[in-house]
């Protein structure tokens, strides 16, 4: 088709027949008509001009030829006459209607139909009616054939031819109606030579027709014709298979559509049962002679309520997990699609004894064993077999549930039972362990390696899994499980006589209580330190408890300074000769013939500290004197004394001096010195007395003796002390020592004019001056010059103890 547009004015078809094209445009501005020709393509002569009113804008082009090409030209028109617009389409008529010469059906959803072919037409529209409802299809020639149909319904079948441009008219009508539906059938194998065949009533139907035939075609075909809905065929050949064949006529004895279905006829039993039993697997061979037509068989092997079956598909089977002391009812089955056959008469089957149960063994008496269990059902012997682990074994044939047995120590016997019949041997059943005691342990040996423990040693011997080791003693047992054939006894009671024993175990039969003994005793128990005392200055008494019996005990004091120890049997003794100002640590131990005991718990001891070996004393001034010592060992601090009936002086110092004040001079001390130790200790030092030295004198003065000569005069604090009169000048040193029991001394020559430093003191029994008795100064001057003057060198400062004199020398 071709469409051409002018100034925007178109047109368009919207069906298309045979003879007829529909057309339709829009309404154009100022037409006041429309014109329209269709002019044949192909053919010479025809045309068709149609006039429309300006209210019209559609159209139908009628009386055209079938299956021709036309050129459509539309004018819009004016008042006038004068053509505004034009547009021009090509369009095919339909091709002709066909004419159904037949219309029937053969299957009850379908209608066959036949037509002449129609020139132009590329396929056919086909439509089955039935009342309001109906179905189409489309097929490209003749016959064509409707489908979806309803059974035994009639319908009104009509046909249209197509091509591209559309489709003719429905041609005229055809009745024709579909044929009966096939019944459904439903069919079944009652017994082995009986097919039952059944189906549901079909709609219209006025009888149905059954044939049956072997379906090797072997034999002849039975047909059957009812009206009923069911039939059975007998006298069949048991397992083969029949094929059915059923439809259905209506009250014109026009047939429907037919059913076809196979069926194989059940099978007959199987013949020639045969039973071959398994006593080892406890399992039975069932075989037959195959049954024809027969699929799978099956098994069934029945035991009061209980059933065993096997299936196969051969011609024997495998019935397992049959039961031991059993009667089974063996009987086989075949099966094929359609069934089952009757079951074979059963074959009876036994089966071998079950094995023996509540086997017990019992040790009458050492090396004895009495074996004993249940009777078993089908039962008519039974052997015992007995095996030791070492490989031997016996065995004992009863008719009876006992049997003896010789045994020995620390063997493990094997035992099973077996019972038997005609079948066989019972499978086996329980085997029982059973161990006899373990005999004792051999090279037994029990010493003791520590003040509380004891090794224990052995030899293996048979049967023995584990030892045990028992020491009885004091107020319970003490017990040591080991694989190993050593214990180590620990942690037990001092001073305690034990009986050691060591039992074999197995965790069968346990222990073997009849193994010798051992007696040993551990080490005495450790001293306990209750006191240490001071006998004398290097002696100390040490004090324990202990409940030991026949021991001796020894005490040690340990410290830096060695080793000091003292024995006793009974609760003390003396460590003697101890040193001054030492650290020990002291422990006690005690001995038996058993051992040693483990040492006392320490308790600590420290001696007084020493006194200082060399004590020195030096005056210092008239009232100070400085004592100072050599160390004492141990001493941490120190306190020195200084007495006489005039006073006493004390100092209490760390270090190893002291300054000793108001010292009287001319008296006589006793000396004692004090060592402290760090915690306390004290040690009282004597030394020989001390004298003080004499008093320095008083009042010196000097006085001009004649030419070139000075006497010095003092007072002196005692008649019977000699003194030392010193004097010491830029011009000389002078010395004068007077008689005992003088107070002054006279020194001649002395240069005048000088200054001179006068020293006055007493002299030590060892000859020495004192160097701290005051000393003066004096200006010793010529005859005619000025007087001198001295002065105290200690209080020189001092104005209120200035002494002035006026020496001259002529």
């Amino acid at each position: 088709m071709f469409w051409v547009f002018f100034l925007g004015f178109s047109m368009s078809i919207y069906n298309v027949t045979s003879q007829s094209i529909y057309l339709r445009w829009p309404k154009f501005s100022g037409a006041s008509s429309y014109r329209v020709t269709a002019t044949a393509v192909n053919t010479v002569g025809h045309s068709l001009l149609a006039h429309f009113s300006d209210v019209t804008l559609k159209g139908t082009l009628t009386s055209l030829i079938p299956n021709t090409i036309y050129a459509i030209q539309a004018e819009a028109i004016d008042k006038n006459g004068i053509i505004l617009a034009e547009t021009q389409i090509m369009q095919s008529t339909a091709p002709d209607i066909p004419v159904i010469d037949k219309a029937y059906s053969k299957l009850s959803n379908s209608i066959t139909v036949e037509w002449r072919p129609v020139p132009g037409a590329t396929s056919y529209l086909l439509t089955a009616q039935d009342g309001d409802s109906f179905i189409e299809t489309v097929v490209t020639n003749s016959p064509g054939t409707l489908t979806g149909l309803k059974p035994a319904t009639l319908y009104r079948v009509t046909i249209r031819s197509i091509n591209s441009g559309g489709k003719s008219q429905p041609s005229p009508f055809r009745k024709a109606k579909t044929v009966l539906a096939a019944p459904i059938l439903s069919v079944s194998s009652p017994s082995c030579d009986s097919i039952a065949v059944s189906w549901k009533a079909v709609y219209m139907a006025a009888g149905f027709s059954v044939s049956l035939m072997r379906s090797d075609g072997l034999g002849r075909m039975l047909k059957e014709n009812t009206t009923n809905t069911s039939l059975i065929f007998t006298n069949l050949d048991p397992g083969t298979l029949y094929t059915i064949k059923a439809y259905a006529w209506n009250v014109n004895g026009i047939p429907g559509d037919d059913f076809t279905y196979n069926q194989r006829t059940s099978p007959n039993a199987p013949a020639d049962v045969q039973v071959a039993f398994n006593s080892g697997a406890l399992r039975a061979i069932v075989s037959w002679m195959p049954t024809e037509g027969a699929l799978t068989y099956s098994v069934t092997a029945s035991s009061g309520l209980l059933k065993l079956k096997c299936n196969t598909s051969s011609a024997s089977c495998m019935v397992p997990s049959l039961q031991c002391s059993s009667e089974y009812y063996v009987s086989v089955t075949a099966y094929n699609d359609a069934g089952s056959s009757n079951p074979t008469d059963a074959v009876s089957l036994k089966t071998i004894p079950c094995a023996p149960v509540n086997i017990s063994v019992e040790e009458d008496e050492p090396g004895h064993l009495l074996v004993s269990w249940s009777s078993v059902n089908f039962g008519h012997y039974y052997v015992v077999f007995v095996k030791s682990d070492d490989g031997l074994e016996v065995h004992c044939n009863m008719s009876h549930t006992q049997c003896h047995f010789q045994s020995d120590c620390g063997f493990t016997y094997f035992i099973s039972v077996f019972a038997y019949n005609k079948a066989g041997q019972s499978p086996l059943g329980d085997v029982l362990n059973y161990s006899t005691a373990p005999c004792c342990p051999s090279d037994f040996r029990a010493v003791l390696v520590a003040s509380d423990t004891v090794e224990v040693t052995w030899a293996s011997v048979r049967g023995a899994e584990m030892y045990e080791t028992r020491a009885l003693g004091g107020s319970g047992v003490v017990r040591c499980n080991d694989t190993a054939t050593a214990c180590t006894l620990s942690a037990l009671p001092c001073n305690t006589r034990y009986n050691i024993t060591v039992y074999s175990f197995s965790e069968a039969r346990g222990s073997n209580t009849s193994c010798a003994s051992k007696y040993v005793a551990t080490a005495p128990c450790s001293p306990e330190i209750k006191s240490i005392s001071k006998e004398a200055f290097s002696a100390i008494s040490v004090h324990w408890q202990s409940n030991n019996e026949e021991a001796t005990y020894i005490v040690t004091a340990r410290g830096e300074a060695g080793l000091w120890h003292c024995t006793s049997s009974g609760n003390s003794c003396t460590l003697i000769h101890l040193p001054c100002g030492s650290a020990f640590s002291v422990s006690a131990i005690a001995r038996s013939p058993a051992g040693q005991s483990l040492p006392s718990y320490s308790v600590p001891l420290e001696t007084a500290p020493c006194c200082p070996n060399d004590l020195i004393l030096t005056q210092v001034t008239q009232s100070v004197t400085n004592i100072s010592w050599s160390v004492g060992m141990g001493a941490e601090t120190y306190v020195t004394t200084l007495e006489s009936p005039k006073g006493q002086a004390k100092c209490h110092t760390l270090q190893n001096y002291c300054l000793l004040g108001c010292i009287t001079c001319g008296t006589n001390y006793t000396v004692s010195l004090k060592a402290i130790s760090e915690t306390g200790l004290t040690s009282s030092c004597t030394y020989q007395g001390y004298s003080s030295s004499a008093c320095c004198p008083s009042g010196v003065k000097l006085y001009r003796l004649g030419n070139n000569g000075i006497r010095v005069y003092w007072r002196a604090s005692d008649e019977t002390i000699n003194y030392n009169t010193d004097l010491h000048g830029s011009k000389g040193n002078f010395t004068c020592t007077p008689s005992s029991g003088l107070s002054h001394c006279d020194i001649t020559e002395i240069p005048c004019g000088d200054v001179y430093t006068v020293v006055v003191s007493p002299v030590t029994d060892k000859g020495l001056n004192l160097t701290f008795c005051p000393k003066k100064i004096y200006s010793v001057t010529c005859s005619g010059s000025s007087v001198g003057m001295g002065k105290s060198t200690r209080y020189i400062h001092s104005k209120s103890m200035m002494f002035v004199k006026h020496v001259s020398i002529m």
